[in-house]
């Protein structure tokens, strides 16, 4: 019980404290590229960028499902970038920005490549990538396919879901109502601002009443990008059968304690699917959804924190 409180405590404390009071970032510039779909034609993403005079390197960071830029825990690794002296660009999904430009989905990794591969990021030697919840997932699977930029050096995934499938059926629980309530209300968010632009594939007041993530997959998502059902969309595009391809050192961070990434749907994909030695996986007893204690340690370098230690662990590779 006290594991199963501290998980509850760790991801929903550390959002309210940002709530409250947002930590002061240094200044950053708007961020803007565009994604080839033709046919469909190109997609805008934004986001924003911190450049350092002198630095060669850049921390790349991706939100998680229902989330944005601005999301805390973004904002927390750009400020921990900061003080590593590396520059940093915290990226939009498409249309995360609420911008109307689309909606992404847990496999489009094209979108951390037009991210990394655009001229703005061109004076940099090397691209650290870490990526929260999908973020994380969307970081694994880009480190796994065989396209990614040669500059890319490292990637972190934290409490990423492996396993689409067993993840959204976890979510969908009854009890993890709040959680999924907080996810569907940024994604409604996103999709409201797309009908504004265009044409969706689902009546806008249809979207907004839907109450579950496999719902929103299935009404939304597989009409979207054209997947045959949620099914073929979660085994197309899970992580996890590509864990063995990795082709950078990828970091895996997760809590036995997550309580919307649970630990029985990662725990037995990692033992179900042949894994790259590339693949550093790091348990954690304690801590919540993409929040964790101050004093946490990794065991990789001198500062405590989960972004302090998460950075160092990059930088070495």
């Amino acid at each position: 019980m006290r594991r199963i409180l501290h998980g509850h405590f760790w991801t929903i404390a550390p959002w309210l404290k940002h709530q409250l009071r947002a930590p002061a970032l240094p200044p950053s510039s708007p961020f803007s590229v565009h994604v080839d779909e033709s046919p469909a034609g190109p997609v805008r993403l934004l986001g924003r960028i911190r450049h350092r005079d002198g630095a060669r390197a850049i921390l790349v960071v991706v939100h998680g499902l229902g989330g944005t830029a601005e999301s805390y825990y973004v904002v927390s690794a750009a400020a921990e970038a900061e003080r590593a002296g590396l520059a940093s660009l915290r990226i939009n999904l498409r249309g995360a920005g609420g911008d109307g430009a689309g909606i992404y989905h847990a496999g489009l990794f094209s979108d951390l490549h037009a991210a990394i591969a655009s001229p703005e990021l061109a004076r940099y030697e090397r691209v650290l990538l870490v990526g929260y919840s999908i973020g994380g997932h969307l970081a694994l699977r880009y480190a796994a396919s065989g396209a990614h930029d040669p500059r890319l050096r490292a990637v972190a995934a934290i409490c990423p879901p492996l396993d689409l499938a067993r993840s959204v059926a976890a979510i969908d629980r009854p009890e993890r109502w709040l959680y999924r309530r907080h996810v569907l209300s940024g994604l409604k968010e996103m999709y409201a601002a797309v009908a504004s632009c265009r044409d969706v594939p689902l009546p806008l007041r249809e979207a907004l009443a839907i109450r579950t993530i496999r719902e929103w997959d299935r009404r939304i998502m597989t009409r979207w990008f054209g997947y045959e059902s949620p099914e073929a969309y979660y085994a197309r595009e899970s992580a996890a059968p590509r864990l063995r391809d990795l082709g950078v050192p990828s970091l895996l961070v997760a809590t036995e304690a997550d309580p919307m990434v649970p630990l029985d749907t990662v725990r037995p994909v990692l033992e179900a699917y042949p894994v790259s030695p590339l693949l550093d996986v790091q348990w954690l007893e304690l801590g919540g959804h993409v929040g964790f204690p101050q004093t946490l340690s990794l065991g990789f370098g001198a500062v405590p924190g989960l972004e302090s230690q998460v950075i160092h662990w990059l930088e070495r590779h």
